[in-house]
């Protein structure tokens, strides 16, 4: 095992951009809410609603024995496609039925159904064991801690290394896009690949191109901030990508405003290049039959990928709150979140793994790709992600390049409904 350097000063520069957690007030949960002792633990089946990235499963399933090993509860993992998350999510939270915990990459949905964590953790100072910009997600505006948040997230490319030098083309340290867009095409060319690039259908993925063009959907204040000039090149050259057969357009067309991941595509070698992130590492590590590297992303006006995260959480419905939560504190405690993250190739998100770091049994190169594009990623991208309206702006982005690729709709007028979703949808969370 080779630990990753450089993991702390990474996390140095996110301490720096984050604010700091709002202050947290005393609970107000019924006179019953408490942690739960052994006894509450020993013989209780939790419902864990769960959206796996690839091999994480695999070290979730492993890190759940050691908890039903050491509380004698047992924990029943439902897995469900990450694209029928939420609205798997909606209707049992609407028959009544919510899971005891779920995993999830966006509490927005479900906040006003989200159980406040405080009253029943056994350390009261859990929530402040993470990183300011990660534990903002989860503040309700009393001070409530909704969730604990489980790991980060950075998109970044894939490059397959095997179509790269059978074309005689070199994967430089750092490049723009027009040096992506004509590596790719050069790699295309040469091996007789459908497509030179892939990329995810999902706004999150999109929010990607547009930062590295300038523009955020909000600024560091949370306020609207989206350009729409260079929100508009941005989407100018993506449409160009997908007219000229570059990119698939079908795949965009056909799922209609679904999530959709290119990662198929990638590994059925139809695209030299792929556009998506981290969490793809440990799939690809067991799944290729290729040899492949994550590569830095591309510039434009500036550099760097787009953050994300994904959280644990249980409901004001779980039929086991305090041992839902004894579940998820014992899950994100320091050295379960070590392993985790080494097996499945996460970023942490507790601020006492940042010094020493994560020692990644294996692809240690691809981590540290994403650990330096990390650090080039612009403040306002965090601020952004962790909006409470980010996700209906990202959608309505994936929705308007759905009608752009159509030919229903240009570049500038997605631009422009994108900013104006992203003002309404500001409005109405912040109660305007």
């Amino acid at each position: 095992m080779r630990s990753v350097r450089g993991i702390g000063a990474l996390f140095v520069v996110l301490l720096v951009l984050c604010a700091c957690a709002p202050g947290v007030p005393e609970a107000t949960a019924p006179t019953d809410a408490r942690p739960a002792s052994p006894d509450q633990l020993r013989g209780v089946e939790l419902d864990y609603l769960y959206f796996t990235d690839g091999a994480d499963e695999i070290a979730t399933r492993q890190t759940i024995e050691k908890f039903e090993v050491a509380t004698g509860a047992r924990v029943n993992l439902q897995l469900v496609a990450y694209a029928d998350l939420e609205r798997t999510l909606q209707a049992r939270i609407s028959g009544g039925n919510a899971p005891d915990v779920a995993r999830t990459q966006d509490l927005n949905p479900y906040r006003a159904d989200l159980l406040d964590l405080r009253p029943y953790l056994a350390d009261p100072t859990f929530p402040e064991a993470f990183l300011p910009d990660a534990a903002r997600a989860v503040r309700g505006p009393g001070g409530e801690f909704l969730g604990a948040p489980s790991d980060l997230t950075l998109n970044g490319p894939f490059v397959n290394l095997d179509l790269f030098a059978k074309a005689g083309v070199p994967v430089p340290e750092r490049w723009t896009w027009t040096e992506l867009v004509d590596a790719a095409e050069k790699v295309r060319k040469a091996t007789g690949t459908p497509y030179a690039i892939a990329m995810d259908k999902s706004g999150h993925r999109l929010s990607t191109m547009l930062s590295q063009f300038g523009t955020t959907f909000f600024d560091l204040e949370g306020r609207p901030a989206l350009a729409v000039e260079r929100a508009a090149e941005a989407l100018k050259l993506f449409a160009e990508l997908h007219a000229r057969g570059s990119m698939p357009t079908d795949f965009w067309l056909e799922s209609g405003t679904r999530y959709k991941g290119a990662n198929e595509i990638f590994l059925a070698q139809h695209a030299p290049v792929y556009l998506s992130g981290n969490w793809q590492v440990s799939q690809f590590a067991k799944t290729s039959q290729f040899r492949w590297a994550a590569a830095p992303n591309p510039c434009a006006a500036r550099c760097g990928g787009f953050p994300g995260g994904k959280f644990m959480v249980s409901f004001k419905q779980a039929k086991h709150p305090a041992a839902a939560v004894a579940f998820i504190e014992w899950m994100n405690g320091a050295q379960r979140q070590r392993e985790l993250a080494a097996k499945a190739q996460f970023l942490p998100t507790r601020k006492d793994l940042v010094t020493p770091g994560i020692s990644y049994p294996e692809r240690v190169d691809d981590m540290r790709v994403f650990l330096a594009e990390a650090k080039l990623v612009p403040a306002e991208a965090y601020t952004t992600n962790s909006s409470a309206a980010f996700v209906r702006t990202a959608n309505a982005l994936r929705d308007e390049v759905g009608k752009m690729l159509a030919g229903r709709s240009s570049p500038d007028d997605a631009a422009r409904t994108v900013r104006a979703v992203s003002e309404q949808a500001h409005a109405e969370v912040s109660g305007r």
